[in-house]
């Protein structure tokens, strides 16, 4: 009996899919001009542990992630700059490989994570001809209208805008802290966008009559319902997409299709906070998951981090907090590295309590604590080996692997083969020939190939 807490409504509800076994969800992706950054990734792997809950209740989930690789503007308000084009002059690219590059960049941190792929793939600039097609509904059914610089949709007519996020309620203007422009009321959005005559850009394309590009909003709509139809089960995101995006994107979706609710549930990812702000690639204020693993701290060890702190609360980073993170894991792997599953035998009572607190709401905290004591038990290591690859099919931490890993390397051995890597670079040979012996003490040999050094447990 899975249960989720829907954005929408504001509480938890049991799961219902309108298709019987078949999931569709969409969640929204990377715009890709710069690195994701961490703060990013907590929302990916929630995403990640919602799909795989979902798989393990039976069902068959058809995952559908975006690709923003089309420049929308830098804020809500359909104002500011082009990140496509911001990222093509940092790096002197052009915003095409910027957005290759930072995709490819995007898919190989998230196969680090573990995150099992989307069933589909999808990039703005591959759908362009839908999200046009969408405009031109929403024009033909006079919820738009147009000024020098676009096509925007009039919240106005629309009784019930921004029921996602409770706007009536909190008094907000969505648009209210910019410059309007030319539009007629705070929260009506672009559609499209119409390129200035004096500015030359990359990513255009012509439509009603003039160059342009597409609003950031439209293309969510257009490609969600292109693979998953008119109406589908779940969308998720970060909690900052809901007052803008995903408000925006239901009224344009539902005004479209005249369907109510396009969506049945709405799921959203608090954010990571640094420095006591929240982590922003707009304020340069991010960590990658580079950065860790330079630190020495291992993508997976990042995931069980994210794992300790329930989804829906925000979570503050810091290297103490991370780095107890890896050694739990080490020492979570050092325990059951060897232990052989049993098939078929496994721990009943802590398998109903591990899967009870995933069907709340996805309680990783919760279910953690109860494979924790799953390990500490006086179970057989045969049936908790069992119970634990079954966990493992949610947490995502490799567990099922060990036995043909044989070995973790702990994230200090992992720093002293990077100092020695640096010092053999360097042709310090005393200091690399010091930290071999430190090496060796701490239980591994380490060969120098050609691809680089090999470490193996003695």
């Amino acid at each position: 009996m899975l249960k989720l807490y829907n954005t929408l409504t504001r509480k938890k509800e049991l799961f219902t899919p309108l298709h019987d076994k078949i999931v569709g969800l969409y969640t929204c992706g990377p715009t890709v001009y710069h690195y994701a950054h961490i703060g990013n990734l907590r929302t990916y792997v929630f995403e990640d542990v919602l799909k795989r809950t979902l798989q393990h209740e039976g069902y068959h989930v058809h995952h559908v992630m975006n690709i923003t690789d089309v420049g929308h503007l830098t804020d809500d308000a359909d104002s500011g700059e082009d990140k496509m084009e911001k990222g093509a002059r940092r790096e002197g690219k052009t915003a095409w490989d910027v957005a290759e590059f930072y995709t490819d960049a995007f898919k190989r941190d998230s196969a680090l994570l573990n995150l099992i792929p989307p069933d589909t793939w999808c990039k703005a600039t591959d759908h362009i001809k839908e999200q046009i097609a969408l405009v031109q509904t929403l024009k033909n059914k006079g919820y738009t209208y147009e000024t020098s610089d676009g096509i925007y949709f009039d919240t106005t007519k629309l009784p019930d805008y921004g029921k996602l996020a409770h706007l009536k309620e909190q008094k907000l203007k969505a648009g209210a802290r910019v410059d309007m422009g030319e539009k007629k009321h705070p929260n009506d959005f672009a559609l499209w966008k119409f390129t200035p005559a004096q500015e030359k850009r990359q990513m255009e394309w012509t439509a009603f009559e003039k160059k342009g590009f597409p609003g950031w909003h439209i293309e969510c709509s257009a490609m969600s319902m292109k693979y998953l139809g008119e109406q589908f089960d779940i969308h998720c995101g970060g909690i900052d997409h809901v007052p803008v995006h995903h408000t925006n994107e239901i009224a344009q979706s539902e005004t479209a299709t005249g369907k109510k609710p396009w969506v049945q549930y709405w799921l959203h990812g608090e954010f990571l906070h640094i420095n006591d702000a929240k982590m922003a690639k707009s304020e340069e204020n991010f960590i990658t998951l580079q950065t860790l693993q330079d630190h020495g701290i291992s993508p997976v060890a990042y995931r069980y981090f994210l794992l300790q702190t329930h989804y829906r609360k925000q979570l503050t980073f810091s290297w103490k907090a991370v780095a107890g993170a890896e050694e739990g894991l080490e020492h979570l792997y050092r325990i059951v590295n060897g232990w052989k599953a049993e098939p078929k035998i496994g721990c009943a009572e802590y398998e109903k309590k591990f899967f009870d607190a995933m069907s709340d709401d996805l309680n990783m905290p919760q279910a953690l604590a109860i494979m924790w004591d799953l390990v500490k038990s006086d179970y057989p290591p045969s049936a908790k080996k069992a119970s634990l690859d079954a966990f493992d099919a949610i947490l995502g931490l490799g567990l099922k692997d060990l036995q043909e890993k044989n070995t973790h390397i702990p994230h200090d051995v992992q720093a002293l083969v990077k100092n020695r890597e640096r010092a053999r670079k360097e042709k310090r040979w005393n200091e690399s020939d010091q930290l071999r012996q430190e090496i060796i003490a701490r239980g591994f040999t380490i060969e120098d190939t050609a691809t680089g050094p090999s470490l193996k447990k003695t």
